[in-house]
């Protein structure tokens, strides 16, 4: 493995003498940050110089040229933003952080759709292909006004590949790697008949995984209809298809521990637990500019969320198996009138209905079922009414102010005002303030998980989480576009956040109390985002990106401590290589500070373990060969450094417990090929 690794490094050297050679100076992408069109953010079309929120921007091109084979490692320690997962096992959830945030703040829309489960309030971003996405925009700041619930730290938007009216787009990949891990891949788009076109994908990728019982078993399936009639009328129809089966290891037991019952091994908690997901969902969405002061907007989606888990627990074998199924249903409109080049308004309404049921079966020790089945069904909706006005008095300055209703049929009503700053006192330079409150409401999870009569049970009287979000950024372009910097300050707090934890006011007659959710904690946090793009230069260039955040948590009064699983410090650097013969080298560094890891209880404020801090380095090779066929070699984590992602509770056979770690994936190497026609 160490000659592996040599050779990668040396190749990453040959590449850099090719291009000193070969007469560097010739890629011609530039990064024009400044003018790139930013949708997400204002659900208009606008340049980012022109918004006031603080945005990450990467298109086909940027994940074509990473060392990320996922959605989660291509956004992975970008400024504000931190991936999260349960130990990196094949089929562990992919969550994105922003700001400090929980997973929950965080909101995922495919083609403006929320994606985010109803069931825990977060999106497993691991279910979106990479080949399907044309552009990804990460809206960082308050943006409940326009998206209601859980846009609180940032929302994330998937904008995904449409044809092309210049040609036949057609690919296939095929890629193999370490841990038995390989994937099949295939894209075509076109205009097939006039203004009518598709874009299809098709993916499917297994893995045994590093650990036992950590292997992942994957396909989706995606199409893009489109009717193209300009800016006349744009009509699309987006559907998607996505099947998982997955084990389910846990965190890492104590070593050498050894399940008499084969429930778990020194390597994994759990050798029998499992789980899948089929998840399917349509997009239809319409667009028109009616005269050139009014664009009017529509669409409609549906979605169904289906989640199986097998569990038996570690410390007797009995356990239980879940079935939840969510059912998403909504329509919004919305126009954006122009009257004035200085005076616009954006306004809309949006509705959703959400239907969940939970059935449970438990298990014996013997995993046979014991008992009837439990089942639950409830359903809510939201409706949510907005408004936003954009005011430019001077070319060099622009001011808007926004407000939303949003009626929730369990607790209520939310009202959200924000309010945004720009200032562009020179064409390269913009100074942004953004303002705003956000929300999240309750998960099904939170309000409706069924009463097991023994252990946990949900809260319907559960209040909407609240607070304000405020960020200050400056962002500068120079150099003919070739140097982009940015610096951003955020501060923001949460009220009346939700805890599960064990409830003294809620006994099961066994001898210990209920762990049930309450509207207990608050959160808040500052810090600071950098971001550097530099090139490309002599066929180089550079990305480096640093996150400091100070966050806290008060989960009980008095008891102020650091946030768990919060890290300090975040960097990732990328240097790219590029060549006249189509070779293509990328370096990704990246660093996580140390995290709180587990407090004994509410009252401490100082952790009992801590997770260390560590670096990764990945490394892309790609070659383009005959203009048609390329060839990539993509080794992550290449120094083998060892970190661990969360602790959780480990009970052996003989009632024994223990804090144990969720263990971070180690050096992995896949090679592909891809045939574009």
């Amino acid at each position: 493995m160490k000659t592996i690794v040599l050779i990668l490094i040396l190749s990453f050297q040959v590449t850099q003498l090719y291009a000193a050679e070969d007469g560097a100076g010739k890629h011609d992408d530039s990064i024009a940050t400044m003018e790139e069109v930013v949708v997400a953010a204002t659900k208009t079309r606008e340049k980012r110089k022109d918004i006031a929120n603080s945005v990450i921007l990467k298109d086909s091109v940027d994940i074509a040229e990473s060392t990320a084979r996922s959605l989660g490692e291509l956004l992975a320690n970008e400024p504000g933003v931190d991936l999260r997962t349960r130990g990196n096992y094949g089929g562990s959830p992919e969550e994105i952080h922003i700001r400090g945030m929980g997973a929950e703040g965080t909101q995922v829309m495919v083609n403006g759709v929320n994606m985010n489960s109803p069931s825990y309030g977060s999106a497993d971003i691991s279910h979106i292909p990479l080949n399907s996405i044309e552009k990804i925009e990460v809206i960082k700041g308050p943006g409940s006004l326009l998206y209601g619930s859980g846009a609180m730290g940032g929302t994330v938007n998937i904008i995904t590949k449409r044809p092309k009216r210049e040609g036949t787009s057609l690919l296939a990949g095929i890629g193999y790697g370490t841990q038995d891990t390989y994937s099949i891949s295939a894209e075509n788009g076109m205009f097939a008949a006039g203004d009518f076109g598709y874009y299809l994908t098709a993916n499917r990728k297994e893995t045994k995984g590093f650990r036992d019982n950590s292997d992942l078993e994957h396909n989706d399936l995606s199409l893009n209809l489109i009717l193209d009639k300009g800016d006349k009328l744009d009509l699309s129809l987006y559907g998607d298809y996505v099947d998982r089966e997955y084990g389910l290891p846990g965190p890492k037991p104590p070593e050498n521990a050894v399940s008499t019952m084969g429930l778990y091994n020194s390597e994994s908690g759990n050798l029998l637990d499992r789980g899948s997901d089929e998840n399917y969902k349509y997009v239809l969405q319409a667009k028109s500019q009616v005269v050139d002061w009014l664009n009017l907007a529509m669409k409609t989606d549906y979605a169904v969320l289906d989640s199986y888990n097998y569990s038996r627990y570690s410390y007797s074998g009995a356990g239980a198996i879940t079935w939840v199924t969510n059912t998403i249903s909504g329509v919004e409109a919305n126009a954006d009138i122009t009257p004035f080049p200085w005076l616009g308004l954006l306004a809309g309404s949006e509705y959703r209905n959400f239907v969940y049921e939970n059935n449970q079966q438990n298990l014996d020790n013997t995993g046979a079922e014991t008992g009837s089945m439990t089942q639950a069904e409830h359903d809510l909706f939201t409706n949510g009414t907005f408004a936003e006005l954009r005011l430019r008095p001077f070319d060099f300055l622009k001011m808007n102010a926004g407000y939303r209703h949003e009626k929730n049929s369990k607790f209520g009503y939310e009202d959200i005002a924000r309010y945004g700053l720009v200032v562009n006192p020179l064409e390269n330079t913009a100074l942004k303030m953004n303002h705003g409150k956000h929300f999240k409401a309750p998960s099904m999870n939170d309000l409706f998980w069924p009463d097991d009569g023994s252990f946990t049970k949900g809260n319907p009287d559960l209040k909407p989480e609240t607070g304000w979000h405020t960020d200050f950024t400056v962002e500068q372009s120079a150099m003919d576009d070739r140097l982009f910097v940015s610096i951003s300050y955020f501060k923001w707090n949460i009220n009346d956040k939700i805890n599960w934890a064990e409830d003294p006011n809620e006994p099961t007659g066994f001898g210990w109390n209920y762990w049930t959710p309450s509207n207990i904690d608050s959160y808040q946090a500052t810090g600071w985002e950098m971001n550097a793009n530099i090139g490309p230069y002599y066929n180089v260039s550079l990305d480096l990106n640093l996150t400091l955040l100070d966050a806290e948590e008060e989960r009980a009064p008095e008891a102020s401590r650091p946030a768990l699983y919060k890290a300090d410090r975040q960097f990732k650097g990328s240097l790219k290589y590029f060549t006249d013969f189509g070779l293509t080298s990328v370096v990704t560094v990246n660093y996580v500070g140390a995290r709180p890891g587990y407090y004994a209880s509410n009252f401490d404020i100082t952790p009992e373990l801590e997770l260390d801090s560590y670096w990764t380095m990945d490394l892309k090779i790609d070659q383009v060969v005959a203009d048609h066929l390329r060839i990539s070699l993509i080794g992550t984590n290449l120094f083998d450094s060892g970190y661990d992602t969360y602790y959780a509770s480990f009970t052996d056979e003989s009632w024994a417990t223990t804090r144990q770690p969720y263990p971070g994936a180690g050096r992995s190497l896949f090679l592909s090929a891809t045939y574009e026609y």
